[in-house]
């Protein structure tokens, strides 16, 4: 099969295409998928130039689950595409269904995890014609929405949908959203709206318009001083993908016993913490990788429903992906790039 091998920690160049790549057999309780379609994402390139190590960026720790990745290895922790074959213990008559994976595992090479995998990281993921894994992170979808669109969803909108569920945020909350024109933002935005709360997003100026129409109440510009513009200890709830220089504001307009999630940090992972504000507030802190056990199948529901929309920036072919990373890398966009992988028959 063809697919862009992983080859190393570094740069563009160990992204390498290749098309003599051995088709994966499904494992028992596994499912072959033919890929359709595959988001780009943040983690994708963290990985790749060995970001989540906390020191030696090419150390055994540069994975999601800080374990030290095989190469070379299949990215892509986005994928939609149409299910091809079974492996035992696995109905037939899925064969055909058009579906989402999982980006976060429990269960994969035919066992349950005793840590949480992630698609693309620590087993091969959707850079590739076919991929591999277990039916239950294998979820059909029926929508109207071509392959590309639904590829803009697993990753982005499940981390966002995370992040409000292990909030808890309610109908008539306010919510403070950092990053809010990037993938994860966007889709919080999207998700914050449905929960009928109060949807304040953080982004430039150009991009402002973009957050309106997806439904953002209040625009703050991301060189404001937060508590300037929206006074102290005025947001239930703060969504955190940025962390950076500007976090300890964030702390400062959060409500008393305000709850704080985060799982990002492009403006730098290192912040100042007041401990002080912390437990004189009462504030809650909530990391957020791991997905909740009903967040994706909720995510399916709400895009099946049209509850929520893709946000689709860019489509490049799988072949492109150095271009389509260079221009994810530019921030010159709101929403997501998605890479075309193979086109179903059916489609």
């Amino acid at each position: 099969m063809f697919g862009v091998a992983l080859t190393g920690h570094g740069g563009p160049e160990c992204l390498e295409w290749r098309e003599d790549l051995p088709v994966p057999p499904p494992l028992p309780g596994e499912v072959l998928v033919k890929v359709a379609a595959a988001g780009v994402n943040n983690t994708d390139i963290n990985t790749r130039v060995g970001w989540y190590s906390k020191g030696d960026n090419d150390a055994d720790d540069a994975s999601w689950a800080g374990e030290p990745l095989r190469f070379p290895c299949i990215q892509g922790i986005d994928a939609c595409g149409y299910i091809a074959a079974v492996g035992e213990g696995v109905d037939a008559g899925r064969i055909g269904e058009r579906v989402l994976i999982e980006p976060c595992l429990i269960e994969a090479q035919g066992r349950m995890l005793s840590q949480p995998w992630f698609f693309g990281s620590e087993c091969d993921g959707a850079f590739a014609e076919y991929c591999t894994v277990a039916a239950r992170h294998a979820f059909k979808i029926d929508s109207a929405l071509s392959d590309a669109a639904l590829a803009s969803f697993p990753c982005s909108y499940s981390t966002a949908e995370n992040m409000l569920t292990r909030t808890n945020l309610q109908s008539g909350e306010a919510v403070l959203i950092t990053g809010a024109s990037g993938g994860v933002g966007s889709a919080a935005v999207q998700l914050a709206k449905a929960r009928g709360a109060k949807v304040i997003a953080v982004t430039s100026a150009a991009k402002a318009q973009s957050l309106r129409d997806l439904g953002a109440d209040v625009i703050v510009d991301r060189d404001d001083t937060y508590v300037d513009v929206m006074g102290a200890n005025s947001v239930d709830v703060v969504v955190d993908l940025v962390a950076g220089p500007k976090w300890p504001e964030l702390l400062e307009v959060l409500k008393p016993k305000g709850r704080y999630a985060v799982a990002g940090a492009v403006a730098g992972p290192v912040v100042e913490l007041d401990v002080r504000t912390l437990y004189l507030k009462d504030l809650s802190f909530f990391g957020c990788t791991v997905l909740e056990p009903q967040v994706f199948g909720n995510l399916v529901r709400l895009i099946e429903t049209g509850a929520i929309q893709p946000l689709v920036a860019a489509i490049f072919p799988l072949k492109e992906i150095n271009a389509a990373q260079a221009a994810f890398a530019d921030k010159a966009y709101t929403g997501k790039i998605v890479l075309t992988v193979a086109k179903h028959k059916e489609s």
